[in-house]
């Protein structure tokens, strides 16, 4: 057996988990393309975004570079997987974008109430809150607003609305529109804010949330940190990590490092908590069917 094959078998479990990692992350839905043939991995990187492409492709030429000055042939699918996977397992972005959305959600939420106290009609309420909505929800709020201008039926609008926030009170929020759109009553101005209300103690209760999730995140970062340092340094210049570098050594330091990844994954998922199921949408569809 050449030694060049067990280095390969620790790299390829290292791209596993790279692949692991990728598939926990969603990606936004894109309109079907043309059938072509293509490989499943080129597939696989045309699904991600131009950022993560970017990071991927820099740091595969990083772990080339790596393993041709050093002989760890690990480093090729292991720089690489540590640079987009380390961040998307150790930062709070997405909860973050989620809450600033949240947020957005409410400050629309009162400035429609507003708009309808005028006594105008809930249709035209919502075309003109279009001047002032806040970025974070502009674009879903756009959209709602051409399909109503496009002579769309407003529950189908509204229901559209709510798959494109995609989000549980998202469907609270459309819900009550829907029920305001069928109704046509003067109160729905007041139960906006109610809802509204809701919503900023919703706001309010999940960044107290992602604070105290911040703490061990913040721990698991400067671990990673550390360790990472630690063992750049020991390679460079000591031999300690002399055992390491035979085949059978790399083999067993890829299966340490894919065994470090799962603790990380295993510790985001119990951070990130369950979701509050939705209860609009194509989604909710085919379950119940």
């Amino acid at each position: 057996m050449t030694p060049f094959i067990p280095a390969l078998a620790g790299a390829l479990i290292v791209a596993g988990v790279l692949g692991t990692v990728l598939g926990f992350r969603r990606s936004p839905e894109k309109p079907p393309a043309p059938a072509r043939t293509r490989l499943p991995i080129v597939a696989r990187l045309a699904q991600t975004s131009p950022q993560t492409r970017a990071l991927l492709l820099g740091g595969a030429g990083a772990g080339l570079i790596i393993a041709l000055l050093t002989g760890w042939i690990i480093a090729i699918a292991a720089v690489p997987a540590a640079v987009v996977g380390l961040p998307a397992l150790l930062s709070s972005k997405g909860a973050a974008m989620k809450i600033d959305r949240l947020e957005a959600l409410e400050d629309w939420i009162r400035s429609l109430a507003g708009v309808l106290t005028v006594g105008v009609g809930l249709e035209q309420g919502l075309i003109a809150t279009i001047r002032s909505v806040p970025e974070p929800i502009a674009h879903e709020v756009n959209l709602l607003v051409r399909r109503l201008q496009a002579r769309w039926k407003t529950e189908d609008a509204l229901r559209a609305f709510a798959e494109d926030l995609d989000d549980p009170t998202g469907d609270l929020v459309a819900a009550n529109l829907i029920l305001g759109a069928r109704r046509r009553g003067r109160g729905l101005a007041s139960v906006l804010e109610a809802l509204a209300a809701s919503v900023a103690d919703d706001v309010r209760a999940r960044r107290q949330i992602e604070a105290d999730r911040a703490k061990p995140r913040s721990t698991a970062r400067w671990v990673t940190i550390i360790t990472a340092g630690v063992l750049i340094f020991l390679a460079m210049t000591g031999q300690y990590v002399a055992p390491y570098r035979t085949p059978v050594g790399e083999a067993i330091a890829g299966l340490l490092l894919c065994a470090y990844v799962a603790t990380l994954i295993w510790m985001r998922r119990m951070a990130e908590g369950e979701e509050i199921p939705r209860f609009i949408g194509a989604e909710v569809k085919e379950n119940a069917a």
